[in-house]
């Protein structure tokens, strides 16, 4: 059976490359829990810091939930759709957004949907010029189910966010880049190199803190500053027993490259 998620690891990176190409990489059942599996791997790898995420082909990286299988969970009832396609959905999201090691989605093509969910909920993302966004859910007569409500108002704000949620207008790259969705628009050729090179540049730091660091902005992302600031805290507690941190130091001091455990 052809793998729905391929995956590989180069140099403490790990790719994993949605490959449906023939459906534009359409997020059928089969491949969130296929997703969900390689990120458990990845987590409990101690080789592999950081995650890129991309789609195969040209055309792109993904086109959303597969609607010919979930519409068949929303006729047998609403109680199997959630259950079937939205908590799925949202589980895969969530599982993105709370992810302990950076994850860097490289949009190569059509990102609708679902495939603009989960750029939504990545920690970072770069985009080809080529690539397209969409929220075309109201186009079927429901709204968003991956988090797409929830994680575009908070990036983009409330207003510019529901603009694109009720009309489902398609909006490029630069689009994007303006309302935080992404981190840069490079040349198509370019994109996966961008990605690896910003992946690289987070692995010359200490994993540890890398992780510190995501688990901090992501829980106070939706608290108040007080809470939040609790969180902060707890995180650099966490952090400044460990080995990384002293060896961090020590070399800052001393004018040298920091080595850290498992790099």
């Amino acid at each position: 059976m052809k793998k729905l998620v391929l995956f590989e690891v180069r140099d403490r990176i790990a790719l994993l490359t949605l490959n449906r190409p023939h459906k534009l990489n359409a997020l059928n059942y089969q491949t969130n829990d296929r997703l969900l599996a390689l990120l458990d791997r990845i987590e409990d790898d101690t080789a592999i810091h950081a995650v890129i995420i991309t789609g195969a082909g040209d055309r792109a990286f993904s086109a959303g939930g597969d609607i010919h299988e979930f519409s068949q969970s929303i006729e047998a009832g609403t109680d199997i759709a959630l259950k079937e396609f939205v908590r799925r959905g949202q589980t895969m999201t969530s599982r993105i957004e709370n992810f302990t090691k950076p994850i860097i989605i490289a949009v190569n093509g059509i990102a609708f949907g679902g495939g603009c969910e989960i750029t939504e909920a990545a920690h970072l993302a770069i985009a080809s010029d080529r690539a397209v966004f969409a929220k075309p859910e109201i186009n079927i007569g429901i709204p968003p189910t991956f988090g797409g409500t929830q994680r575009l108002p908070r990036l983009a704000g409330r207003k510019r966010a529901l603009e694109l949620l009720l009309t489902g207008d398609p909006f490029g790259p630069d689009r994007a880049y303006e309302l935080g969705l992404i981190n840069k628009v490079v040349p198509h050729d370019d994109l996966l190199p961008e990605a690896f090179a910003l992946a690289e540049r987070i692995l010359r730091h200490s994993p540890l803190a890398a992780a510190r660091i995501l688990t901090a902005v992501t829980r106070g992302l939706n608290t108040t500053i007080s809470e939040g600031l609790q969180i902060e805290a707890s995180q650099f507690a966490r952090m400044a027993p460990t080995n990384d941190t002293k060896e961090a130091l020590s070399a800052w001091i001393t004018r040298r490259t920091p080595i850290y455990e498992g790099t």
